[in-house]
């Protein structure tokens, strides 16, 4: 039996946030100049400021919808907010960044309490331009069901980084 080796499905990006997809367009999401890579690990302050997120494709008539959500809110063994939407930018033109977009959730930096929680940037294709509007809530955002009612379909691309409290160390600690 062979092991699986996609991050998205190791990490349960795919099954908690989304369906499988074909990724189809490039996605950069940096912090400062630490690039995000599926499962790399950031500190709360490494990821204080807004990422910057540049958006492959070829045709500026093409736009594209990014969201950034946490699926282990408001802790990973009890994900009851799942999921946290901590960003939401529409109307991105392709081969441009997020700043080229129409913010309508500004950014909400992350700041897990407990355990290591993911945070994941999802990019949609969309339809046309002002098709996509802003949620009533942050908390019990459902990306699929999001991505349906504005019949956005699969995803194009998906990233993710993980991140825990600062003083975290990872792993369970054993009193002796």
């Amino acid at each position: 039996m062979q092991r699986e080796t996609n991050p998205l499905i190791v990490g349960r990006v795919i099954g908690d946030v989304v369906d499988r997809f074909v990724r189809t367009v490039q996605l950069k999401v940096t912090y400062g100049s630490r690039e995000v890579t599926n499962g790399k690990e950031f500190k709360p302050s490494q990821v204080v400021s807004q990422p910057r997120v540049e958006i492959g494709g070829n045709d500026l008539r093409t736009f594209y919808t990014l969201a950034m959500v946490d699926p282990d809110a408001p802790s990973p063994s009890n994900p009851n907010l799942r999921e946290y939407l901590h960003w939401l930018v529409t109307d991105i033109p392709a081969t441009t960044q997020t700043s080229f977009g129409h913010e309508i959730l500004c950014y909400e930096s992350p700041r897990p309490n407990m355990g290591i929680h993911r945070f994941v940037f999802i990019l949609f294709q969309q339809l046309g331009r002002e098709t996509v509007y802003a949620p009533g809530w942050r908390q019990n955002f459902n990306t699929r069901e999001f991505a349906e009612l504005y019949n956005l379909g699969s995803p194009v691309a998906v990233v993710y980084f993980n991140c825990q409290r600062e003083s975290g160390s990872g792993g369970r600690r054993m009193i002796p």
